[in-house]
């Protein structure tokens, strides 16, 4: 059943995918559980779609609730990454699970550097991590938050920064929120793409929705 890269929005459009949202990494959803048992028959109902589907999604188990993120080696979406959504959900709502979008994030650090210094060794050998293309680090294990690199002329405090992925349709309440713990707008010109803002002692992070709204 794969194929083709299928962008958020063509994802999105289909059918019974209602109760995911696609952030770094893949499409993910979340659903409450009654209790850790409820949500290892979940887990194991999981596992046994993915098998007949040959796609192993990443599953989050916690006492009361999982979180599932669909993955292909190099991030993108296809139709099997549909189908195994479907079938998550339609398990899901068998079970009587109940999704919560609103607590979807994935994060990742973008690490600024002069163009001439390459950084990605020393960062791959503090963190444990291997090369992913030629821009990023990734835990080879999929727990820890991938990195980033940005060669940029100048570098000053603030540059490195770190990139939180939410559903767009969490990101202005995200930002307004931000903005509300004394936060500030940097840059909000890729709106509703992503939105650049800083702490008071100006350390940056980025809001960024693109990953769920790219045509």
């Amino acid at each position: 059943m794969a194929g083709d890269r299928l962008t958020a929005k063509q994802f999105h459009a289909s059918t019974g995918v209602e109760d995911w949202r696609v952030l770094y990494g893949g499409a993910t959803a979340h659903w409450r559980t009654a209790s850790l048992a409820q949500g290892a028959d979940f887990a194991e109902q999981i596992a046994d779609a993915a098998v007949q589907l040959g796609r192993f999604p990443d599953v989050d188990l916690r006492p009361r609730d999982v979180a599932v993120t669909t993955r292909r080696p190099d991030g993108t979406l296809d139709a099997t990454d549909v189908a195994l959504a479907q079938r998550i959900s339609q398990i899901a709502r068998s079970a009587g699970l109940v999704p919560d979008p609103s607590t979807l994030q994935a994060m990742q650090i973008a690490v600024a550097h002069a163009r001439d210094v390459d950084v990605r060794p020393f960062f791959e050998a503090a963190f444990g991590y291997r090369a992913f293309d030629e821009a990023d680090a990734v835990d080879p294990n999929r727990r820890g938050i991938p990195l980033a690199f940005h060669p940029f002329d100048r570098i000053g405090r603030g540059r490195t920064h770190i990139d939180v992925s939410v559903p767009a349709d969490q990101a202005e309440a995200r930002v307004q929120a931000v903005i509300a713990s004394g936060g500030r707008l940097v840059d909000d010109s890729h709106a509703p793409m992503w939105w650049t803002l800083a702490s008071p002692d100006n350390h940056g992070v980025d809001i960024a929705a693109w990953p769920d709204i790219e045509g």
